[in-house]
């Protein structure tokens, strides 16, 4: 039954619908082109021309090849392969949206110079790296935050839930998955009461990442229980390029003074309720005080872009500056995103920026480590200048795979000096990077190309934060429940694996 159900599901007909779609443009475009000369010639000039846009853009070189290398070898097909997987791409009318949205929250956006001017007095390397953040995401950096760590998804979610429970004005919570289960069930139960009591209650999923683990009409489900909802790319089966684009993030806003964000999606096997893959290893931090109107903003953009509404911003923000919180160093909410939207890789520069300023460590945790030759240098380099670059993945994979492509990554970081340790207890889903006991990205960008290029991802930059302690204790912890991998674990001689992989390598923008 299991089988027959999964069969018929709706993840796996779209799916099956959309490749059958795919296939046969290919196959048209083949025999057209083979049997008419004219065919062959228009697709051939219009492949020359995508050829030099691509290779003439401002863009990662690491990203360009393989898409240069398919256009090269498997003309026509190779084009309409390009064109569907190969770039992000966002309507003219959401395009029009988000610039307006821009426009309206720039109004409620304003950097704090008192603030930016200390963390210069301080240190001028964060105060770059703020500045960059600020100047790419539209996110200022603030000093009346405390942030509190929360080391596995079931202390994320007893918390949420408390916070969720004594809410007064709003509830917003936005996630890449939500699946059925006594999780979700006991949110449901208490998102349906707060809305009862007249509470602003709105809720974003991405159906891409829900469509396997949700019914299809769960947002109605919401709406009938008076819980605003919005479906984030509606997956149909059409073949189109805004399947590229997901909605990765992690965010909830309380009452516009308390925020989440960190690995965990809202289904049971992030707390351990049922087992997948092991013990499934997870993070995230709380947020309260100022620094919480960046992600309320973030919510709101996506909500109003994608349900076609103006919220009045303000009755949402917290906007009384005469009452100071704890402050707790420099906190940055960011978001990040696919062209055009974000014209910067704003998760990866903020990687790269704390990775080549380090001068003691640099602990990151990621599920996947499949990234470019810029991000592997400059992991390499640091651990050559004598800094202690440890990374943790999974000992038990969720993709088979990825993980083979992970796992092939460590051979260069291996050899130069990189530690990798695998976690042995189950999956690691956090994504964590620390420095020098100085500063700390938690949020939901992997060390992938998916999350790097393509998804709408956010984070949490933190400096001198006295959460930052339990972050790097949490990770010697977890270091201590890891081993290395054996070298025949990445270093195959097997020359039929290595070829495999090396396909698996090529095609990683796809995964």
């Amino acid at each position: 039954m299991k089988f027959l159900k999964a069969i018929f599901s709706r993840w796996v007909i779209i799916s099956l619908l959309i490749l059958t779609q795919i296939a046969l443009f290919c196959f048209i475009l083949f025999i057209a082109s083979s049997e008419y000369v004219y065919v062959s010639l228009i697709c051939d000039i219009f492949s020359l021309l995508v050829l030099l846009k691509l290779i003439s853009v401002d863009e990662n070189p690491n990203h360009k090849i393989p898409w240069i290398i398919v256009l090269l070898i498997l003309p026509p097909v190779g084009l309409l392969i390009y064109l569907i997987f190969g770039k992000s791409y966002i309507s003219k009318k959401h395009s029009r949206l988000y610039q307006s949205v821009n426009d309206r929250q720039k109004n409620y956006i304003d950097q704090d110079e008192e603030t930016i001017n200390e963390l210069n007095n301080i240190d001028k390397k964060y105060y770059s790296q703020s500045t960059y953040i600020n100047k790419t995401s539209n996110s200022p950096i603030y000093k009346d935050t405390k942030v509190e760590y929360l080391n596995d998804g079931k202390v994320y979610f007893e918390r949420l839930f408390d916070d969720i429970k004594n809410a007064k004005k709003f509830v917003f919570l936005e996630y890449f998955i939500f699946g059925e289960g006594r999780l979700l069930d006991e949110l449901i139960e208490l998102l349906h009461q707060k809305a009862k009591e007249g509470l602003d209650v709105r809720v974003i999923y991405d159906d891409v990442g829900s469509i396997k683990v949700l019914p299809y009409n769960f947002h109605k489900q919401l709406e009938s229980m008076g819980i605003k909802c919005v479906k984030f790319n509606k997956y149909t089966p059409i073949v189109s390029v805004v399947y590229n684009n997901r909605d990765h993030r992690k965010i909830a806003v309380i009452d516009g003074d308390i925020a989440y964000t960190g690995g965990v999606n809202v289904a049971d096997e992030y707390i351990n309720y049922i087992e997948k893959f092991g013990y499934w290893k997870d993070n995230g931090v709380r947020l309260y005080g100022k620094a919480v109107s960046n992600f309320t903003l973030m919510f709101l953009k996506t909500y109003d872009i994608y349900s076609n509404t103006k919220t009045n911003y303000e009755d949402y923000l917290c906007l009384n500056d005469d009452f100071k919180y704890q402050s707790d160093g420099y906190v940055q909410p960011f978001g990040d995103g696919p062209s055009p939207i974000y014209d910067n890789y704003v998760g990866e520069n903020v990687y790269l920026n704390i990775i080549n300023q380090a001068t003691k460590y640099i602990y990151i945790t990621t599920p996947y480590l499949i990234v470019d030759h810029t991000l592997m240098t400059a992991l390499a380099n640091a651990a050559k200048r004598g800094v202690d670059v440890r990374i943790i993945t999974p000992g038990i994979p969720d993709k088979k795979l990825v993980y083979l492509v992970t796992r092939d990554s460590y051979r260069f970081l291996i050899k130069n000096g990189v530690k990798i340790y695998e976690y042995q207890e189950g999956f690691i889903h956090a994504k964590t990077v620390i420095a020098d006991d100085e500063v700390c990205v938690v949020g939901t960008i992997n060390f992938d190309y998916r999350s790097l290029v393509h998804h709408f991802e956010c984070g949490c930059y933190m400096i001198n934060c006295s959460c930052i302690k339990d972050i790097k204790e949490d990770f010697i912890n977890t270091l201590e429940k890891s081993k290395y991998p054996k070298k025949k674990d990445y270093n195959s001689k097997n020359f039929l694996k290595r070829i495999f992989i090396s396909i698996l390598k090529f095609f990683a923008p796809l995964m």
